[in-house]
Parts: structure tokens; sequence; C-alpha cells
């Protein structure tokens, strides 16, 4: 059987992870002695560095380069270098496509990967499965797993929006009200919101009684909200883009005192402090999030390991500056998402671009995925047949302006049928 099509076992696959932590202890010379080659792997990042996406983008690369310069120290991937190669998409999906295409035909990159904005990713995978490039998203739609985009694009180190809402909605509806309005962004990952929670919480006996979408390039948000019906128990908010902070702000001022209970998704505070002034009216709501942005009473170890790697303080700002706060809910799935390329590639022997369908095979092999320093989120569960990957979420609320954790969902809360099945797909 020649290396190509070599399948590997889950063993093979996942037993790479624990690799690497003793040849950090060798001389630079020494970690790379082996390898067949001594040219660098070369992943193409694409990044939203401008457009609306630019707060995420930041610091999606600050956690892709300390991953990469992680994994360099242990001695690279196979022996060999990771070397970063960083293109601006814009937020923009036509740009995002032809950062695809540079990735593969100009600066000959083993893989593509990076991406976070879900109308991005729908515009640049067809172009990676077009260019045969392994195209690994950080992002959080439900394009992967729904089985609309390609073998090639595969998103590992993150959850999606489905897994995510399906787990959040008992503890909307038990807790804080059946009768949501939902407000989120006018594009898919807002729609993946508003179709995924609205069937949700359905079934736990809810109902949505309106659908407020915002373009996600909007400024000022007062004018929407009076279309929030008055019999609302929940408002249930999820927008991204450089202007949350005003949408929060807004948000406070129209419902003063008397506003319903409040579910949101942390996009709505990415990158934002939560002490700024305005968003008092936050106390005692309920924020989803991918990742605890402040340290809990129980922060695991490996929490503690990725922090400091990344340079991010116990409120989740950058230990240089307090004041630049992180998108810690979404930033870690470029760190995971690097460990798992990592482990792909040295299943699959991984040598050059002749390797690619195998590295694939490789990733799809992978299933359980343990908590531990390359995987600081949680521990996972990684479906092949579906390229995306379901975990723990966590809720938590505004306490004494601290975001402290009050609810911990397992795994297979995550869960739901398989909706494709990419492995039947021809390269």
């Amino acid at each position: 059987m020649t290396k190509s099509n070599k399948t590997p076992t889950r063993r093979e696959a996942m037993k790479t992870l624990a690799l690497g932590a003793g040849a950090a202890s060798l001389p630079l010379w020494a970690r790379y002695a082996g390898a067949q080659s001594s040219a660098p792997i070369r992943i193409g990042f694409q990044v939203h560095r401008t457009g609306i996406g630019a707060a995420y983008g930041r610091w999606y690369d600050r956690t892709t380069t300390a991953a990469a310069a992680l994994i360099n120290e242990g001695g690279g991937i196979n022996g060999r270098p990771v070397e970063i190669i960083a293109e601006d998409d814009g937020t923009d999906p036509k740009r995002g496509a032809e950062v695809v295409e540079k990735f593969a035909t100009q600066y000959n990159c083993d893989i593509g990967f990076g991406t976070l904005f879900s109308h991005v990713v729908i515009g640049s995978a067809p172009r990676a499965g077009e260019l045969k490039l392994p195209y690994f998203v950080v992002s959080e739609g439900h394009h992967v797993a729904s089985g609309m985009l390609n073998r090639y694009t595969l998103q590992p180190g993150i959850t999606d929006v489905k897994s995510q809402v399906q787990a959040m909605a008992p503890f909307v509806a038990n807790t804080l009200g059946k009768k949501v309005t939902m407000i989120f962004p006018d594009f898919a990952f807002g729609h993946d919101h508003r179709d995924y929670f609205t069937a949700a919480i359905e079934a736990q006996g809810g109902q949505v009684l309106e659908h407020i979408a915002i373009p996600p390039t909007e400024t000022s948000f007062t004018k929407y909200f009076p279309k929030i019906p008055r019999d609302t128990e929940v408002i249930y908010h999820v927008m991204v883009g450089p202007a949350v902070l005003t949408f929060v702000k807004e948000l406070g001022e129209f419902f003063g005192p008397q506003r319903p209970e409040m579910f949101g998704f942390i996009d709505s505070l990415e990158a934002v402090d939560i002490s700024s002034p305005g968003l008092e009216f936050l106390e005692g709501t309920y924020f989803w999030e991918g990742n605890p942005r402040q340290a809990q009473a129980d922060q695991s170890p490996y929490d503690a390991f990725y922090r400091e790697r990344v340079g991010v303080d116990a409120n989740g700002a950058s230990v240089d500056d307090a004041r630049d706060v992180s998108t810690y809910s979404h930033m870690f799935g470029c760190w995971e998402t690097l460990h798992v390329v990592k482990a792909g590639m040295e299943a699959a022997g991984y040598a050059g671009p002749q390797d690619r369908a195998s590295l694939i095979e490789a990733v799809e092999a992978m299933t359980d995925m343990p908590h531990s320093n390359a995987h600081p989120q949680g521990a996972k569960l990684f479906n092949g047949k579906t390229h995306q990957v379901f975990g723990h979420q966590y809720i938590t609320k505004v306490t004494g302006g601290k975001l402290l954790l009050v609810h911990t969902t397992s795994i297979e809360d995550t869960l739901y049928p398989d909706e494709a099945d990419y492995t039947t797909q021809a390269f």
C-alpha cells in the first residue's frame, strides 16, 4: 500500500499529540536533524486583517503565531519547521477565494488555514477544493457539517453553531424564559443562529416571537429595537463587527432597568471590555462562551499554559495592555487546529503536496481529542464523516462585573445526526 493511500488508525493519528515535549529540550539543530527535508511546512494563513473581522483576525494571528512557535520548539512537524504565510482577505468572500489561489499557486503552501467569517469560508472553500488544497477553517458556521462544501474543507478545532445552540436551548428555556426575540447579523453565521436556535427552543416548548436581522456593517442599532414584542421574556443576541460596543450600549439605553432576561453569544462582546462605561446593565445577564474569557476558579493547567503562551491575562486581555481584550471565545480554534494538523501530518507521514489526500484521511480517522495543552478549551470528539468537531460549551453569568461560569454542557448535548459523509467523495 502506498503512503498516499494509507488510512491511519485513530491510535496512530492521536499518539502524535503527546510527542514533542521532550524534543523542546534539544538544541535547534538536533530538532530537525532527522527530517527527510529541511524545507518548512508552509501553512497559508487566511487572516481577516481588515474588514469587519479585523478584531478577530488580530487575535487569530497572535494565537497562530504562538502555536507555530510552540510546535517548532518541539521539533516542528515530521522534523520540519512550520512557516506561517499570512495573507489578508479583507473579510471578503471574493478576496478570500483569491487568497486561497495564491496559497496554492504562488506561495506553494501545503495547506490553507484560519478562516473565521462564514461568508468568507463559503466563498473560499470551493476554490480550495478545485485546487486540491486542504483547507482547515476556524469558523463556527454549519456550512462544513451540512455537506455544502467539499472533502478538502475541514473544521476540526472549533464547534459549529448548530451544536452550540442545541446545547444552550434547554438552559435558556428552563432558566430564563420560553418567549424569545432573536437579534442576529444578516449573513450566513446569523442565519445559522436563526434557523437552529429557533428549532432548538421550539423543541423545549418555547417559541421565537421575532427574528431581527441586522446588517453586519451597521453602526447604529436603536431603530431596530422597537421591533421587539412587549411580551418577550428573553432577548437572544449575537452580533459581530467593529460596532458591537455600540450595539450593547444602545440595547441597554433602550430598555433601561426594565429589561427582559438576556442571553447573548459572547460575539456581541468579543474584544470588548465588560467594564466599559454603559455596560452596567449587563449585570445578571448570561453569555455563551466557546472558551471562558476570564480564568475561572477551577482553571485547568492547560488553560493556564495556553494563556501564558499567547500572552493573555486572567481577565482575557493582553498581558501587555489591559485595554486590549482578546477574542478568547474563538481564537483557541487556531491553536487547536494547528495541533490537529501536526497530528494528521505525522500520522500520514506527510512529505509534500502529493500526500494531501493522505493528510485528510489521517484527520478523518481521528475521534477523541483529550483535554490537553494541544486542546486547552476542553476534550473534543471529531466526526470524520462530517469534518466537524464537537466539544463542551460554556454559559457564564455577569456577576460583579465578571463572567463567571454557571453551566458546562456535555459533549453529548452538542451532537446531532450526520447530514453528510465527505469520506465518500473522491479526491
